[in-house]
């Protein structure tokens, strides 16, 4: 019986992929590349955003190309040894190669770069009353793997429960883009904000979009208030960093993150968000391909899992050099003013989102000519200057 339904499911999945990768003529036309290769052998490791790079000339665009057949449930289903025809200009086929039972479909992206900000990263509006670490074992200054953790506010939790310890990191903003936070959640003093200093007039609309929380560890509640304590007791069983006094509680959730992403185009409401770049991960204010960025529109503003955008520079306001050789005008503004001339925006690099919150999403920079910025805009993929 076990024989005969790995057959069966060999035989369903190598006819989906089959079926799911032929297109027509004019849409293969289209979307080619000139230098594409007649064969390509998927190896482990691969990604279908970058085997679709090697032959297409819009390589987000895949899953327009290759799902001729909507009503199959997973449309995605290629596997390290399966053998990518292009061949003919009218068709894409894939067959398939030897490959283990336990063989996993590729991702559109490398799991692997996302997974440390799809578990460690959530944005939240309020954390104060959040239950919180009010000491540690032996009076220590940090709890690691093994040592216990007290926790106030967390009274009606049962043995054997889990909960992820959080600390707040940064605050995000529409138009402030982010401010980094100490343990605590308060402002760092003396930080300035390099993005609002750099940003036009007309785009500053400042609202409040969340902060965003750094999971730090996970423990097991050991036992409730005692009659010496009203505290409750965990152990961290989860490495991680160190938690330590003022660390936020919230229930662990077994499974936070979709482990399929599937490249589309966004909405009519996620770009009129007019969102920008509001954070790069554990970096200053750039960043480059595999890079993690926060974007400041989420689910609330129409952009979900897999949403494609390109991430472009604004145009600055220039001084016409020519006409007004001796004005005293600074030559590069942001914002339009008298004698000023707007420059092109600069196109940089593609991102897709993997992670979304209300007003905020994480996503990867993906293929690009330059680096990104806070503060650079986002607009649709196929956006043109």
């Amino acid at each position: 019986m076990a024989g005969t339904l790995q057959r069966l499911s060999r035989s369903l999945r190598t006819g989906c992929a089959v079926a799911l990768l032929t297109v027509t003529t004019f849409a293969a036309a289209q979307q080619m590349r000139g230098d594409h290769p007649e064969t390509y052998v998927v190896v482990r490791g691969d990604t279908l955003w970058d085997i679709a790079g090697r032959f297409l000339d819009r390589p987000w665009l895949w899953p327009e190309i290759w799902q001729a057949n909507p009503q199959i449930a997973n449309p995605h289903l290629i596997y390290p040894g399966d053998v990518i025809s292009l061949a003919y200009l009218n068709r894409v086929t894939m067959a398939p190669g030897p490959r283990p039972l336990e063989a996993s479909p590729i991702n559109a992206i490398p799991l692997s770069d996302v997974e440390p900000f799809l578990k460690n990263r959530r944005v939240v509006f309020e954390f104060e009353n959040l239950p919180y670490v009010l000491g540690l074992e032996d009076g220590r200054l940090r709890g690691s793997v093994g040592r216990n953790v007290y926790v106030k506010g967390l009274d009606a939790a049962r043995p054997g429960e889990r909960y992820a310890v959080l600390r707040p990191a940064t605050e995000f903003y529409g138009a402030r883009g982010s401010r980094d936070l100490d343990f605590r959640g308060k402002r760092i003093p003396g930080e300035s904000n390099l993005w609002s200093q750099t940003q036009p007039k007309s785009r500053q609309q400042d609202a409040f979009l969340g902060y965003e929380m750094v999971q730090m560890g996970v423990g097991t509640v050991l036992h409730g208030p005692t009659a010496q304590s009203d505290t409750t007791t965990l152990v961290l069983d989860n490495d991680g960093f160190e938690a330590r006094v003022g660390d936020r509680l919230v229930p662990a959730n077994p499974q936070p993150y979709d482990l399929q992403f599937f490249p589309h185009a966004p909405s009519a409401e996620a770009l009129a968000a007019n969102a920008r770049i509001i954070g790069v991960a554990d970096m200053l204010v750039t960043g480059g391909p595999r890079d993690v960025i926060a974007i400041s529109a989420g689910y609330q503003n129409g952009v979900d899992n897999g949403t494609v955008f390109s991430i472009w520079h604004d145009g600055s306001y220039v001084i016409d050099r020519v006409k007004h050789p001796n004005t005293s005008q600074i030559t590069s503004s942001p914002n339009p003013g008298v004698n000023r001339d707007r420059l092109p925006d600069e196109y940089a690099a593609h991102a897709m989102v993997f992670l979304t919150f209300n007003f905020v999403s994480y996503a990867l920079v993906m293929e690009g000519e330059k680096p990104v910025q806070v503060g650079y805009t986002v607009k649709h993929p196929d956006a043109e200057q």
